[in-house]
């Protein structure tokens, strides 16, 4: 035999040799005919049929889309289809069928060969079996969507209850509503909510797309007939407790029945697919709904529907507890309002006063003042401020006023008087704690004589002309109520030019959660020095209060400034200021 024979049996040998291995070989192989228009398979090994089900001779002169059904992805498919086209080798995992019709995952590789000039000839196919690990990442895959889903409800009724607590208007609440859960559910909708007698009072309609907002502010100015008419309304806001809400396909042929022109005009604009309506329940009744919408017919998804759900029962207490706060913080203002003074003409004196609200929901405290003009001529001022935010705060303060004037009418010295103010609230339990800053005011001929006391309230500051301002730190004892007795009251004096200007505050005016009594004390000295002399009274006022006052409010402030002025003119009392009207400035000279 010659070396050329020898080598060509050892060819034939080796050959022979990967042949079985291939043939043999657990992992599913198959060879296509790239040559053949249709591409069909020529070869396939047993692990082939093992995996699929079809022997050779049911798959041999058949391309292999033979495993696809309908669950396979067409852009898996084009995908595929595209790189076996371009010669290039191609990896993918797509849903493939057995020859019993059952799916599995098959992750396929696709090579091309190519003869010696570079034409393909052959394309191999390498496919196994990954169901368990597709399956495993898309459980996997599905736990962190349903837990991200989860998060984002979670999130999306936080800032809902967020919002809606931190303000104190009610149609600003629930516009908030509105602005806050459609953007996150639904092209466009609206939330309405109804008065103690069932009729909407309130209607705010968002869009997502700022295109349609003039859409939208149609449904809001023109009535609420589309409202009132719609039966999927009147359904919610009658619905029981256990009423479940359920998205639905809108009957756009029915809307300009139960609508005007420009109503009708604005709800087709703004698009009528599919809604979903939900009840805001209070705890004893539904005070409105919570209407989304979705252009496109089943627009809604579950998960949008349980959040929804969600939004409309906490959404609805909480709005209810908006209201109720308000009613009780209206109730308590009336109350507060109703025992300060109005104030006197006072000769030769100038006067001006506000009191302002916090802007605490539902918090309305005991801050109050006074201006009492006594038998003797002379003038009781008083600025007081009962411990707590409430009812009983606001009634305590009235008492305490009335005590202190019934005192101070008698003569007794700011000292004296006020330690029979401490000895009536301990007998009687008027309060659990007060504090009060009380000043005798005698008009004289250089100015004035004050006598004052103060019981555990922040000193009266006086700014004399040319801007010293000194504090009136003297004639200081405990709060009212828990005064230690024995002896008779402390009392400071201080005699002022004319020009000079008192000014006594609550706490509420230099004490928040960034700067301490002390700081605000500071600042309030600093702020009061650098006015101009010529100021008169309800300037100072102001001056002091748009200063102290520049963030959110946290507490009810009382100011009293009182100037020695020469002459006097008439009085007058106005409704302005920072926050609005809740509060009031009162002004005499």
């Amino acid at each position: 035999m010659g070396r050329g024979a020898a080598r060509e049996a050892r060819v034939e040998s080796v050959d022979d040799e990967y042949g079985r291995v291939v043939q043999d070989s657990g992992v599913s192989l198959s060879i296509v005919d790239a040559l053949h228009p249709d591409h069909p398979l020529v070869w396939v090994n047993p692990a082939f049929t093992a995996l699929t089900g079809f022997e050779p001779d049911e798959v041999l002169g058949r391309n292999c889309r033979l495993l696809q059904g309908p669950g396979t992805d067409p852009r898996t498919r084009a995908a595929m289809r595209e790189a076996v086209e371009a010669g290039r080798t191609v990896a993918a995992v797509v849903l493939n069928y057995r020859r019993d019709g059952s799916p599995f995952w098959n992750q396929v590789l696709i090579s091309p060969v190519r003869a010696a000039d570079g034409t393909i000839t052959h394309h191999v196919g390498v496919q196994a079996d990954v169901t368990e690990r597709v399956e495993a990442d898309r459980a996997k895959d599905a736990a962190l969507d349903s837990a991200r889903q989860a998060t984002a409800r979670l999130d999306l009724l936080a800032r809902v209850t967020d919002e809606l607590v931190a303000t104190l208007d009610y149609a600003a609440a629930v516009d908030s509503l509105a602005d806050i859960a459609v953007p996150a559910l639904a092209s466009w909708g609206y939330v309405a909510v109804t008065d103690d007698r069932g009729r909407f009072e309130h209607v705010h309609v968002v869009v997502t797309d700022p295109a349609h907002a003039q859409a939208a502010r149609t449904l809001e100015k023109h009535g609420v007939e589309w409202l009132i008419r719609s039966p999927r309304m009147a359904e919610a806001l009658a619905s029981p407790p256990d009423f479940v809400p359920a998205p639905y396909t809108i009957d756009v042929a029915a809307v300009p029945s139960r609508s005007t022109a420009p109503q009708t005009a604005a709800l087709l604009e703004l698009g009528l697919g599919t809604a979903l309506v939900v009840p805001l329940r209070a705890r004893d009744r539904v005070i409105g709904v919570l209407c989304l919408v979705q252009r496109e017919v089943d627009g809604f998804d579950a998960e949008s529907v349980v959040t929804a759900a969600h939004l409309g029962r906490r959404a609805g207490l909480a709005l209810d507890n908006v209201r109720l706060f308000l009613a009780e913080r209206e109730a308590a203002l009336t109350l507060q309002h109703s025992l300060l003074p109005e104030i006197p003409d006072l000769p030769g004196v100038d006067v001006a006063a506000a009191y302002i609200a916090s802007t605490r929901l539902a918090e309305v405290g005991g801050d109050w003042f006074d201006v009492l003009p006594l038998p003797d001529g002379s003038v009781g001022l008083a600025v007081g401020d009962v411990v707590g935010h409430d009812m009983h705060a606001a009634a305590a303060m009235g008492q305490l006023r009335s005590l202190l004037r019934s005192t101070a009418w008698d003569g007794a010295q700011p000292g004296l008087a006020l330690e029979r103010v401490d000895a009536m609230v301990r007998a009687f339990e008027i309060a659990d704690i007060a504090t009060c800053a009380y000043v005798r005011w005698e008009g004289c001929e250089v100015g004035a004589r004050l006598t004052y006391a103060r019981a555990g309230h922040p000193p009266p500051l006086v700014r004399l002309p040319g801007g010293e301002v000194r504090q009136l730190a003297d004639g200081a004892t405990t709060p009212l109520g828990v005064l230690f007795p024995g002896g008779p009251g402390i009392s400071g004096a201080i005699e002022i030019p004319h020009g000079a200007t008192l000014v006594m505050y609550t706490d509420g005016l230099i004490e928040r959660r960034d700067r301490g009594l002390r700081e605000g004390i500071a600042e309030l000295v600093e702020t009061l020095a650098g006015l101009d002399d010529d100021l008169d009274a309800t300037h100072v006022r102001d001056a002091l209060v748009d200063a102290m006052l520049v963030d959110r409010q946290e507490d009810d402030v009382c100011v009293l400034v009182v100037r020695a002025a020469h002459h006097a003119s008439s009085s007058s009392r106005a409704v302005a200021g920072p926050s609005g009207p809740r509060s009031i400035r009162s002004s005499s000279r």
